[in-house]
């Protein structure tokens, strides 16, 4: 009688992985049953956050009597009367204003900010980091500090109640912010690659518009995103250097009167405002998170 026995099977290297995720399947608990309380408490959170803006949208949809009760109401009667209101006391005027800051700004802040990130990464200069510092330096004057002597020099140059104003102090504002963020997107441009450029006989002007620009797109995108929001949100360059030529952050005062009930107009206004925001953040989120974490995961 020949008794045949079977011949072990070898574990190829391409069953391996799959073998080992098998009896870590069986190790585990229930992934469902692990992970249902992360997904309640990421539910939580994101209803505590959303919470301040539903509130300002049902503020915003009821009368100034409603809307001034210490509690909130559930049960109203609706009107959009607010908003009419906005918009018919020259919302679009500051609107204009602002998109044009906003805009012009973001990008002359990139056509700078690139160039100078450039020279403090890839192609380094003497003293980078003390250009670095001094860069992030200015940021940390309070901007009521220079108030003064910005007015005076904006008075005898003529700049006053203007747009141009507005863009020259916000394109100070953001460029340090864009220069840190820029140059460490462009650190983490692989070295080999622009070498290979370099010997195929690429520029730099070359190498930066074929080679350079797509790989930091989504930081760029980042980048700029950031620039407009907190272009679009400055309030105290616009309130003490214009007055009629101002924008949208200025026009939210029109509303705010000492002694009368406001309460519902402003939320209606604030809804208005940050409407484009909110847009252009949903519309550039993907391009935002890639961006942000460009060069997290090696």
């Amino acid at each position: 009688m020949t008794v045949t026995i079977p011949t072990p099977t070898r574990e190829t290297a391409a069953d391996a992985p799959r073998h080992r995720a098998a009896r870590r399947r069986r190790r585990r608990p229930d992934n469902d049953t692990a992970r249902w309380p992360v997904a309640v408490l990421g539910w939580l959170g994101s209803l505590l956050l959303f919470s301040p803006i539903a509130y300002m949208l049902l503020k915003s949809v009821q009368t100034e009597t409603d809307a001034a009760s210490p509690a909130p109401k559930l049960v109203f009667q609706p009107t959009l009367g607010h908003y009419r209101d906005a918009f018919g006391a020259g919302f679009w005027a500051y609107a204009g204003n602002s998109i044009a800051v906003a805009v012009v700004s973001t990008v002359l802040v990139l056509a700078l900010a690139l160039p100078a990130a450039y020279a403090l990464s890839v192609r380094p200069i003497r003293k980078s980091q003390d250009a670095l510092f001094f860069f992030i330096s200015t940021k940390m004057m309070p901007i009521a500090a220079g108030i003064i002597p910005v007015y005076v020099v904006a008075q005898h140059l003529h700049l006053l109640n203007t747009v141009t104003v507005l863009i020259i102090l916000h394109l100070g504002m953001n460029l340090p912010l864009a220069v840190w963020m820029i140059r460490s997107f462009l650190q983490e441009v692989p070295g080999e690659v622009l070498e290979a450029a370099a010997l195929d006989g690429a520029g730099r002007l070359r190498t930066m518009r074929s080679i350079v620009l797509p790989l930091i797109r989504p930081g760029l995108w980042s980048t700029a995103l950031l620039c407009c929001v907190f272009s679009w949100n400055e309030y105290f360059y616009a309130v003490n250097l214009t007055t009629t030529t101002s924008t949208l952050p200025v026009f939210m005062q029109k509303f705010l009167s000492f002694g009368e009930l406001y309460t519902a107009q402003v939320a209606a206004v604030a809804t208005v405002v940050s409407v484009p925001v909110v847009v252009l953040g949903w519309i550039c989120q993907r391009s935002l998170v890639r961006g942000l974490l460009f060069g997290a995961v090696k």
